[in-house]
């Protein structure tokens, strides 16, 4: 809706406060691009950036209508998936010796998306303090908002999730005793 982006640029983007919500992978992109291509939400224009041919895509007419009708209507109550528990359900049959690593690794893992998330919202506490967000439209002010607060709720997942790990390794490391 902002502006054009590459696939690269898309990812980044995703990366960049997205990634609690959909996946970054190019796969997964290049998936949804097509859908989108398909349906006449999206096109794009063939650029020239550093030499290399790449494809910008930019939102249609029917894809801002189509966005609108979306994000205007009533939020979707379909729960938290957290696909990953699937893993916790079905450990009994995994090797006792393999849980306590495989649960140390995954906990790392969410400590590195906090640690990417917090930064996110510790950068964007400070652009909301600065004379750049003064000079914002109210529009571009609302989506600030907006984007900042799922920012928070993912870093807040994230410090949930590490804390929920860490006392199941303790309660799972007892337990395997």
């Amino acid at each position: 809706m902002l502006s054009n982006r590459t696939i690269y640029q898309l990812r980044s983007r995703i990366d960049k406060g997205l990634n609690t919500m959909y996946s970054s992978s190019t796969g997964s992109i290049q998936a949804a691009i097509r859908k989108l291509l398909e349906k006449g939400y999206i096109d794009y224009h063939n650029i020239q950036e550093n030499g290399k041919k790449k494809k910008e895509y930019y939102i249609t007419e029917a894809g801002k209508h189509e966005f609108n009708k979306w994000i205007n209507s009533p939020v979707d109550s379909a729960g938290i998936k957290c696909p990953e528990l699937s893993k916790i359900y079905f450990m009994g049959f995994s090797m006792q010796e393999n849980r306590s690593e495989i649960i140390t690794k995954y906990i790392t893992e969410l400590k590195n998306r906090y640690d990417s998330l917090n930064m996110i919202c510790n950068e964007s506490e400070i652009f909301v303090h600065s004379d750049d967000y003064e000079h914002l439209t109210e529009e571009e002010k609302d989506i600030v908002f907006y984007q900042i607060a799922c920012a928070r709720f993912g870093r807040d997942l994230m410090s949930f999730a590490i804390e929920w790990y860490e006392i199941f390794l303790t309660e799972m490391r007892k337990y395997d005793e």
